[in-house]
């Protein structure tokens, strides 16, 4: 396809290979582009883990706070919450104020968040801590990508969606059976506590280290000037009209709404509570399993980012990890009870089929005007957390209803039902994503 000239920060290429500089970068630059993303990624960790702590300690929580699981639900789901209603403003001040204020700020209020969580005394003060975590942590992924679309050539973009998924698992993982076998050791208050001194720290070094563009930093821009007069002009509100207006854009959010909710909800709150009362195992064990997914997950985003920018296809991968990932979901629909080892593998399996959905990160940006990058990634991420926000709490529910009426199994095969239903239309929704 013939390059796409792009402007240079905040208005970041967001397509097809650029005509940018021919000369590779020097040692000073590639060091100075390691230092930012490394800060940024860093931060995405952290915020992976708030996302998916409350699976492994949600015994702690149940007794600490003595609420059921409609309420467990519903706690967890705040930072989702609040993520949602976030995502587009956030993209709006990724594209105006730049990466480096947003995060800077957001890693000190997730900081605050997380102090509150470790020391509320009641559920709703741990609520409220909760959702200043996720007000905090909002901001992170956002940022990456818009760091990743202005220090990084346009044929890396998709590859480093999986080198950023991949990390943000691995914090995941942390938060599963190693955050596990931590809360046996000490308190889980503690932890959090630890927590918010880390987010403090990363957010100080946000903001004497990260820069929002080579340029702020003495070094030429990665992508040359555009030439058609860009958008410098336009107001943010009017190129929030035009993603939403996109009807290219939407197929990426439902798609994100079912798939990446499904994984969230599982694996954030509800699988080791499920492989506990369904299956009989130890919390330790039960993290163990929730551990292997996500790691699956942190590899499976690598690979599908390579894999489709070798291909140049972004639907057509997409589809086909979609499809096989809902299919993953049938073990549990239909009962299925696995020797350990067969269910530590499955999870793996399930795990490296679920990043397809990752790809409408890609698409959005590339179905959009390359200026609006930060918006258009931002709209089809509301998906997966107002997906999630809705499902967590959702399965609580049914839960507390089956426990209620004495059938707390057939509960559980209808919270199934609900998280491989979402998967399903997720799958579903592939079938029309467009790409360019």
């Amino acid at each position: 396809m013939v390059p796409n000239p792009v402007p240079p920060p905040p208005l970041v290429q967001c397509g097809m290979p650029s005509a940018a500089p021919t000369a590779l970068p020097d040692a000073r630059f590639v060091r100075a582009r390691r230092v930012v993303f490394g800060i940024v990624l860093a931060s995405f960790v952290l915020s992976f883990f708030h996302r998916t702590a409350p699976a492994a300690i949600a015994g702690e929580l149940t007794r600490a706070f003595a609420i059921n699981s409609a309420v467990l639900g519903t706690l967890a789901a705040t930072y989702f919450y609040v993520y949602t209603v976030l995502q587009i403003p956030v993209g709006v001040l990724a594209d105006t104020l730049g990466p480096r204020r947003i995060l800077s700020a957001g890693s000190i209020v997730a900081g605050i968040g997380s102090l509150a969580f470790a020391i509320a005394p009641t559920w709703e003060i741990a609520a409220a801590g909760r959702t200043l975590v996720g007000i905090g942590v909002s901001v992170a992924f956002i940022a990456i990508l818009k760091i990743s679309a202005v220090w990084f050539p346009a044929n890396r973009f998709a590859t480093l969606n999986g080198v950023t998924l991949f990390a943000g698992n691995l914090g995941a993982v942390i938060a599963g059976a190693p955050l596990a076998w931590i809360v046996t050791q000490t308190s889980w208050r503690a932890v959090f506590v630890g927590l918010a001194v880390l987010s403090t720290a990363l957010g100080v070094a946000t903001w004497l280290r990260v820069r929002d563009r080579p340029e702020a930093l003495g070094f030429p821009p990665v992508h040359a000037p555009r030439t058609d007069g860009g958008v410098e002009s336009a107001r943010w509100s009017q190129a929030l009209g035009k993603v939403l207006a996109n009807p290219a854009t939407w197929p990426g959010f439902f798609v994100n709404a079912g798939i990446g909710s499904s994984y969230l909800a599982f694996a954030g709150l509800w699988a080791i509570p499920y492989l506990e009362q369904v299956h009989g195992m130890a919390r330790v064990t039960a993290a163990q399993h929730t551990s292997v997914l996500l790691l699956g997950v942190a590899f499976g985003s690598v690979a599908v980012g390579i894999l489709s920018d070798r291909l140049n296809n972004r639907r057509g991968v997409m589809r086909i990890y979609a499809v096989l990932n809902a299919l993953s979901w049938l073990p549990w629909v239909l009962h299925a009870q696995w020797p350990l080892p067969a269910t530590l593998a499955w999870f793996g399996l399930m795990g490296l089929l679920i990043p397809g959905f990752t790809l409408t990160w890609a698409v959005a940006k590339e179905v959009n005007h390359p200026a609006h990058s930060g918006i258009a990634t931002s709209v089809v991420n509301v998906g997966i957390f107002l997906g999630t926000g809705i499902l967590q709490p959702w399965v609580g529910w049914v839960l507390d209803r089956g426990r209620a009426a004495g059938d707390l199994a057939g509960a559980w095969d209808r919270g199934i039902l609900l998280l491989a239903g979402a998967a399903a239309f997720g799958a579903l929704m592939t079938l029309v994503v467009r790409e360019k």
